[in-house]
């Protein structure tokens, strides 16, 4: 039996949040990042968080609480697609969580989901709301079926990612492996239909979520995410190295573009021999990226780091002539605001939710058509010799970051939201004769 309902907080109370990440590292891709900054910002506007989190561990910064919800870890950097010793298989959910693995499946937001709801099925009186980060997985119904108040973030629609996926499959066998892989996305669409109210972070994610996912459009509300300013901001004592263009790709996809870039890359070479790639982030397992730089005779041109500090990174901002976002497609690029904030002059695709996030072209970034590889090159050939558009676009995308992308705005934008899913939920309460 699910415990007692507590009444629910006024608007403008300290609220108590169960925030979920199902898999959290900050250094491996936006959702990681999103859970450490977001729930910083929100016990610093005087609520109490308490982060619920899958392997890899996300960083949560005092006095954000973690509570460490295991997983048989399959994933793990070291050895990807692990099988467990048989003395790991300790319930159902394990059973599980490997047999879809064995399948080709990908299990982690069902397998957590389900962990998840057993770990506070009985804890309904230590928390006011749920905030659950693209989770999205069958167990969270039980949350919404004990009446727990429900918010959730839906960056975009992975349906995006899997049609990418797709399109770059080079054989039968792949698109078929990729198919079974993206078959957690059934689950996410049903569990989404059924969840009263929804995050997301751009008007264009908004609009696709809707189209693709049939998620009703009242239940979305655009609250757009954040880069700590203080974090990362311009470092003038450090000398920008002539030809040096960066990008962040932590998940080497078809969805990030970093092909595109990489051949890009050779087309600037042959006006700029002294250009050269700083990647954040590293090939992921058979990638076909090292073949490419081998092919295009770059060795030594491209370079990845992986696994640094945010202050290291910040560094390498500062000394790059040129930030890049190759991406076919974003739902919004915490990439690109991070870029912007270190004012590095910022060459992105119109991808998505990227003229959104960057504004119009020449302002705060040049723009390109994605998945073209030579407007790319001549837009980074252009800015590379133009130092007064590199000074123009600096100032213009740290401006822009300053006023509309900060993780405070973003908490405000989040805790408004948690309020108004509390009137709604105790309105739905009433209606139903539930006191």
């Amino acid at each position: 039996m699910p415990a007692p309902t507590p009444p629910l907080p006024r608007p403008g109370d300290p609220l108590r949040v169960a925030f979920f990440v199902y898999r959290g590292n900050p250094h491996c891709g936006g959702q990681g990042v999103y859970s450490r900054h977001l729930t910083r910002e929100l016990t610093e506007l005087g609520h109490e968080v308490t982060m619920f989190a899958g392997q890899p561990w996300p960083v949560a910064d005092p006095p954000v609480r973690l509570e460490k919800v295991a997983s048989l870890d399959l994933y793990r950097r070291e050895n990807p697609f692990r099988v467990p010793w048989p003395h790991e298989l300790r319930s159902v959910v394990d059973l599980q969580e490997l047999a879809i693995m064995c399948a080709s499946g990908y299990p982690e937001p069902y397998a957590f989901s389900r962990r998840v709801y057993r770990r506070l099925r009985d804890r309904r009186h230590e928390f006011d709301i749920v905030h659950d980060n693209q989770c999205l997985g069958r167990g969270l119904l039980g949350f919404v079926r004990d009446g727990w108040p429900f918010v959730h973030t839906l960056h975009h629609p992975i349906t995006v990612d899997r049609d990418l996926d797709l399109a770059h499959a080079t054989t039968p066998w792949r698109r078929l492996t990729l198919r079974r892989w993206y078959g957690f996305l059934r689950m996410q669409t049903q569990v989404a239909r059924r969840l009263p109210r929804h995050l997301t972070v751009s008007e264009n994610s908004k609009r696709d979520i809707v189209a693709q996912m049939g998620v009703a459009e009242e239940t979305l509300h655009v609250v757009p995410v954040g880069v700590d300013q203080r974090q990362f901001r311009p470092l003038p004592h450090v000398a920008r190295v002539p030809g040096r263009l960066m990008t962040t790709a932590s998940a080497d996809v078809p969805l990030k573009g970093l092909s595109y870039l990489i051949d890009a890359l050779a087309k600037v070479r042959v006006e700029r021999p002294d250009a050269h790639l700083v990647v954040i982030g590293r090939p992921r397992h058979r990638s076909a990226v090292p073949a490419q730089i081998e092919r295009l005779g770059l060795e030594g041109a491209v370079e990845f780091v992986s696994g640094v500090s945010d202050e290291r990174v910040v560094e390498l901002y500062a000394q790059a002539e040129i930030a890049v976002v190759p991406s076919l497609y974003e739902g919004f690029s915490l990439p690109a605001i991070e870029a912007m904030a270190c004012g590095v002059p910022l060459v992105t695709t119109t991808g998505g939710a990227l003229p959104e996030v960057v504004g119009p072209s020449g302002e705060a970034a040049v723009t390109v058509p994605p998945g073209d590889p030579d407007a790319l090159a001549r837009a980074l050939v252009d800015v590379l010799d133009d130092a007064g558009l590199r000074h123009r676009l600096a100032e213009g995308g740290r401006r822009r970051v300053l006023d509309r992308f900060t993780w405070r705005r973003t908490a405000e934008g989040t805790a408004e939201h948690y309020y108004l899913e509390l009137e709604a939920h105790a309105r739905r309460r009433h209606d139903a004769g539930i006191r």
